[in-house]
């Protein structure tokens, strides 16, 4: 009995260091930043990047794990905000989100998002002015003739209220007026496609979306391009956001530098679909203020 008493003492006291190690481990892991998970939540435009960095940095970084979830820049910036993970990603400035505290959030802008419109072959229109298409997304203009095209009624296909695309979209190519209530998709593709099978049908979606399936509008005469962005005459682009709570450290700033590199952006920035912040040649504020670099 004695004996027996002995050993369970002996193992009680073992499993207690035991358990001792892994608390002191995982506090030295908070502290210091290092092989913490790294969690990213938001933007479903933005989520193929991180996605990719996160294979890569893994492999790169044994040990530390990298789980991306959607949700939408909304869901995102609200769970960065409350410190709930580590990444917040976004299509908007986090001031532009209403309910958001923006204290103590950092901004990381790690790749642009081109938006144009799209219309379905048979509507006969290939350019639209900005105030034209304001008219169209309000309901002022209604039919296509009224723009030089087909006599079909407009069909309009939205993005999700809260959509990070569709935000930007009112925002610069609507000089802020909201769209008018018309049918609602959560993803591109949906939207790409309904397009495409409706008669009269017209939305908006990222550049990679870009297909012959569908008609690519200009703006204002101008071609949606990645370099038309870069050099500013397209004028419907948003930065992506990976927002932080605080000054990243440890892992989570050694992943963020890694997509801001130079290898990682040649290397999958624009094979997603993106256009590189290192080739804009224009910056562009909250306030819509473009400077030249």
């Amino acid at each position: 009995m004695q004996r027996s008493h002995r050993g369970a003492v002996i193992t009680t006291l073992v499993l207690v260091f035991i358990a001792g190690l892994l608390v002191f481990a995982y506090q030295t892991r908070d502290k210091n930043g290092n092989n913490a998970p790294i969690t990213a939540v938001g933007s479903t435009a933005l989520q193929p990047l991180v996605e990719a960095a996160g294979e890569d940095f893994q492999k790169s970084h044994p040990g530390v794990s990298v789980t991306v979830q959607a949700g939408g820049s909304g869901t995102g910036l609200s769970q960065i905000a409350q410190g709930a993970v580590s990444l917040g990603n976004s299509d908007l400035y986090a001031e532009e989100k209403k309910g958001i505290s923006t204290k103590d959030l950092v901004d990381h802008r790690v790749a642009v998002v081109g938006i144009m419109p799209i219309v379905n072959k048979q509507v006969g229109v290939d350019n639209l002015t900005l105030n034209q298409l304001t008219e169209i997304f309000t309901g002022k203009i209604t039919n296509w003739k009224q723009v030089g095209g087909a006599d079909k009624k407009i069909v309009l296909v939205n993005r999700a209220a809260g959509s990070g695309t569709r935000a930007a979209f009112e925002k610069w190519a609507m000089n802020g007026a909201t769209s008018k209530e018309a049918q609602e998709q959560d993803s591109s593709g949906m939207v790409k496609s309904i397009v495409q099978n409706t008669p009269g049908a017209i939305s908006y979606v990222a550049f990679a979306y870009r297909s012959s399936d569908v008609t690519a509008v200009k703006v204002n005469g101008v071609e949606a391009t990645d370099q038309n962005v870069e050099n500013g005459t397209y004028p419907i682009w948003s930065y992506e956001h990976i927002y932080t709570k605080g000054k990243p450290t440890g892992d989570t700033a050694k992943f963020l530098s890694y997509m801001n590199s130079s290898s990682f952006q040649k290397k999958y920035v624009e094979k997603l679909g993106y256009i590189s912040v290192q080739k804009m040649q224009i910056d562009r504020d909250l306030n819509g203020r473009i400077t030249r670099k």
